[in-house]
């Protein structure tokens, strides 16, 4: 296996996320609510019981780059919401660790939308009936090509963790 640097990795990652939210967009969404009509914008990114999404290093590192291109304001407040929540997740038994994803920021949404949003994020809506939703095998497919990747970057695959302990983790 020939390996390629971390940026080719990222890049060639955030490529293949956005041919995939173009995909998910055609083929599924207009099946689901709409996020601008939502009576609590951003619920479905906040609500602990339900967020709980874990990303590998390669993609920590993508959000990360991301997150240093921000505001000073805006990336400050961003990493006190992933420290706290890492914080809490590294007291809990894993198996049991919720989060409110830290990279939602109230007035602005997702902080990584459209440039290093983590696969689950991209598959999910407002749906109102089970059969409208994405097959999980169209997540499971995408995330095998960015462990892949993953693996063409560092010559090995890593522990995906929750997204606090991923972005401190693999800083």
């Amino acid at each position: 296996m020939k390996l390629i640097s971390e940026q080719k990795a990222i890049e060639l990652a955030n490529a293949r996320k956005a041919e995939f939210a173009t995909e998910i967009g055609e083929r599924f969404e207009h099946r689901a609510k709409s996020c601008v009509t939502c009576e609590v914008k951003g619920s479905c990114c906040t609500d602990v019981h339900f967020v709980n999404v874990r990303i590998t290093r390669l993609e920590a590192r993508a959000i990360n780059a991301v997150l240093a291109e921000l505001p000073q304001e805006v990336r400050e407040r961003a990493e006190e919401r992933i420290a706290r929540s890492a914080e809490l997740l590294k007291n809990e038994e894993r198996a049991e660790a919720k989060f409110a994803c830290p990279l939602f920021e109230r007035d602005l949404g997702c902080l990584v939308h459209g440039k290093a949003k983590p696969l689950p994020c991209i598959t999910h809506a407002c749906y109102e009936r089970p059969q409208d939703l994405p097959p999980d095998e169209l997540l499971a497919a995408e995330e095998a090509e960015v462990l892949k990747l993953e693996r063409r970057a560092y010559g090995r695959n890593f522990a995906a963790l929750p997204i606090p302990l991923a972005l401190e983790t693999y800083g």
